[in-house]
């Protein structure tokens, strides 16, 4: 299976995906770290981590799905949302938290 091909079955999977570096327990960058705290704060504890440091396709790959350049990135319901920055905005504006309770 392809790193597109897995990615998209990740992101239809599931309801909430944050593609990381690290893991929720363990973010192994600031912006993911961010990024995860964002979700906690909003209340949003059950989502899905994929940690890219542990394959290189997929790190790759998913720079080339939402062709957008950093990590993380946050998928809702399939849809790419944002990094951690977008994220802090869209919190920042009530917005993330309205995407996630749909």
């Amino acid at each position: 299976m392809s790193a597109q091909a897995q990615i998209k079955e990740i992101v239809s999977a599931n309801p909430v995906v944050l593609f990381m570096k690290g893991t929720k327990q363990f973010p192994q960058c600031g912006f993911s770290a961010r990024a995860v705290q964002i979700l906690q704060a909003v209340g949003c504890h059950d989502f899905v981590t994929v940690n890219v440091l542990e394959d290189e396709a997929i790190r790759q790959g998913i720079k080339e799905y939402a062709n957008w350049p950093t990590i993380p990135q946050l998928y809702v319901k399939g849809e790419f949302l944002g990094g951690s920055d977008i994220m802090m905005e869209m919190f920042e504006a009530g917005e993330l938290q309205a995407a996630l309770a749909e």
